[in-house]
């Protein structure tokens, strides 16, 4: 009995002392992020922000970061993935629309012409968004996008576009909230698109997804209440259009945000105007083996004078061939 009570008490003093087994080491801070200066950068700067001794300590309600979406925290290439999804939908919804197997851009579409697809331009692409997002309520648009992010693939990697998100930034937004960050999207992407999964995928819930918005109105059929999406351009939150979204619909000024393109300069500008610590970054898409290489010739994403204002104001710019060891979570760290 004395040996057994003996035991006892030594298992009690090994557990209060932390000896009863190994202790599990603790997770590594951005564990995808190789050393070097985009992660040195970060780590300093939420350091600096967020220790109360410093003084470039900022309050926790003032730690507002900012994403763009779209080459950001996910791929965009070749196309935008809303430009994907309208394509897809297309298809989907063309045995309804006889009409569409001879009117561009729709024909241009199904018989996956390029040329023809590419000569529609703009007006073109709104002809299509306007077809693919509008004419139903916001529930149906919400359930439309989820049922294709949960079965679409893409068309080069054949991954679920929800496999496409890029795992160091899923951590970096982690990493900022467990240290009293509020994270936002604020992207080019139409709003209602973006907020069906955006929770899912990054930990970002519906009402901190700021984006473009299509009209929406309100409508009493007979005591069944809907908002309905409507096929007008209401604000294109691209470019210059970003802060101006920030702060209608956010209220404070970031002290971080994250872009990668030339449409995400303005956002980057107004962050770093602010008073105090600030911090700007950009995704540099250097990786034409693990996703793709791209910056200041190409059509979608092109990152030339963000890049140029990044190098001359000392902006964080990852170079994601170097200083990522994954990039999705299909790969291998």
């Amino acid at each position: 009995m004395r040996r057994w009570l003996a035991w006892l008490w030594l298992c009690a003093l090994c557990l209060l002392a932390g000896c009863a087994a190994p202790q599990a080491k603790a997770p590594v801070d951005l564990p995808s992020w190789a050393d070097g200066p985009s992660r040195s950068a970060i780590v300093a700067f939420v350091n600096a922000v967020t220790d109360p001794s410093s003084p470039d300590f900022v309050p926790q309600e003032e730690r507002i970061a900012v994403f763009d979406n779209d080459g950001t925290l996910w791929s965009e290439q070749p196309m935008y993935f809303e430009v994907l999804f309208a394509f897809d939908e297309v298809h989907a919804l063309a045995p309804s629309h006889p009409e569409w197997k001879t009117r561009q851009p729709f024909k241009a579409v199904l018989e996956g012409d390029k040329a023809a697809l590419a000569k529609s331009g703009h007006a073109g692409m709104m002809d299509l968004i306007v077809a693919t997002h509008t004419g139903m309520s916001v529930d149906q648009f919400s359930q439309r996008v989820g049922s294709w992010m949960q079965k679409a693939r893409h068309p080069s990697t054949g991954m679920l576009y929800n496999e496409m998100t890029y795992v160091p930034m899923r951590q970096l937004l982690d990493y900022l909230r467990a240290h009293g960050f509020k994270t936002y999207i604020v992207s080019g992407g139409e709003v209602e698109f973006m907020r069906p999964w955006t929770q899912a995928a990054y930990g970002i819930p519906p009402e901190q997804v700021v984006g473009t918005a299509l009209g929406t109105e309100f409508v009493d059929a007979g005591g069944t209440f809907q908002l309905m999406r409507l096929p007008k351009l209401e604000f294109n939150d691209d470019g210059p259009g970003k802060p101006v979204a920030i702060q209608r619909y956010i209220g404070r000024r970031p002290i971080l945000a994250f872009g990668n393109s030339d449409g995400d300069l303005q956002m980057l500008q107004w962050t770093t105007a602010g008073p105090g610590k600030r911090f700007a970054g950009l995704v540099h898409h250097t990786d034409s083996k693990r996703e793709w290489a791209y910056d200041r010739d190409s059509s979608i994403g092109r990152l030339d004078k963000a890049l140029d204002e990044a190098r001359a104001k000392g902006w964080t710019i990852v170079d994601m061939q170097k200083e990522w060891k994954q990039i999705y979570v299909t790969d291998k760290p």
